[in-house]
């Protein structure tokens, strides 16, 4: 069973909370959020391993994290970036043109019934035979019957490109960057920057979705960037990050994330924590993201007092338990799959 230590004056009191620590060439004093967010990611990746295993709950003891919902420490291990790696990159053709369309299409709507509805009606998913009549055909009479065609996850806002509905212009999204030479330009883009700027140039893909397609897109064998490359700050991440560091964290949350990713091993010695990574992996760029995310929903509860930028105060959504069995299967290239 894992515990999350909520020992409030002891991390108050740590080395590195009255220290403070440098980044960018400015001094940030840690608040007690800080320790927290190393010891919530000791004990998520804890609950992750305990369920892999198979061992029965209860994972953990500590009642925000076995009451509510938070991701995985790492992004490539949660419930839709595995559907996204198993069922989407690595089933059907391996055409590059055919992964990148069949990528940004799940990842649109984010939602695996709406991309299980899509194979289920019209087949293997192909660049080649896409025909944007009877996708909008399948698509809008799922709406029409009632159905949640977008995940609640994040807010993919609709391109203004002539058509009434949401999907409709996604489609048209889809059917801008598979034209427009979308697909090439990211392959042969000289670094994850590059790659990051050609998908922020398409309407509706601002700098948060642009960051996360491509760091979906990277999962496939064609792309060969480091998720030490690069990061893009959400606003999740900037609510954590202020928390943990306060005001003077401010335009700088991208030094800050790297800081975290570099200096990982030092804190969960720090503390006592032990963190074997994913399998070996260390935490990358943007798991620290994602995790400054959870710390800041974590937060609302375990520290009530110290403010973000939302001012959002509860945690929305409950933890319960998918039917279906984890998985645990990630980009061959990362050689973590036995």
């Amino acid at each position: 069973m894992v515990t999350l230590v909520q020992d409030r004056q002891a991390t108050s009191s740590s080395p590195r909370a009255s220290d403070g620590v440098r980044v960018a060439g400015r001094m940030l004093r840690p608040t007690p959020v800080f320790d927290t967010y190393w010891r919530f990611a000791a004990a998520r990746q804890a609950v992750y391993e305990a369920r892999l295993t198979g061992r029965s709950q209860p994972w953990t003891d500590d009642p925000i994290l076995s009451r509510h919902r938070f991701t995985n420490c790492y992004r490539a291990a949660d419930r839709v970036s595995q559907a996204v790696i198993g069922d989407v990159i690595y089933q059907g053709p391996q055409d590059w043109d055919d992964v990148f369309f069949r990528t940004l299409l799940f990842k649109i709507f984010n939602k695996e019934s709406t991309w299980q509805l899509l194979t289920r009606e019209l087949g293997e998913v192909r660049w080649a035979d896409y025909d944007y009549r009877e996708f909008d055909r399948v698509l809008s009479a799922a709406f029409a019957a009632g159905e949640r065609l977008y995940s609640a996850a994040y807010i993919v806002p609709p391109p203004q490109l002539g058509e009434e509905r949401k999907h409709r212009n996604h489609l048209r999204l889809l059917e801008m960057l598979m034209t427009s030479g979308a697909p090439e330009r990211v392959s042969e883009a000289a670094s994850m920057r590059d790659a990051y700027e050609v998908l922020l140039g398409y309407p509706a893909l601002g700098p948060f979705l642009a960051y996360q397609f491509l760091i979906d897109l990277n999962y496939a064998p064609h792309l060969a960037f480091s998720e030490m490359d690069f990061v893009v700050p959400g606003p999740g991440a900037r609510d954590g990050i202020r928390k943990c560091f306060g005001a003077a964290s401010d335009g700088i949350e991208a030094e800050v994330i790297r800081y975290m990713a570099e200096t990982q091993q030092e804190h969960f010695a720090r503390l006592g924590l032990s963190f074997g990574g994913l399998k070996g992996r260390p935490l990358q760029l943007i798991d620290c993201q994602n995790l400054f995310c959870e710390v800041d929903k974590y937060a609302r509860v375990a520290h009530p007092d110290i403010a973000g930028i939302s001012g959002r105060s509860r945690i929305k959504q409950s933890y319960r338990q998918y039917g279906a069995p984890l998985r645990a299967w990630f980009p061959p290239k990362w050689g973590l799959n036995a």
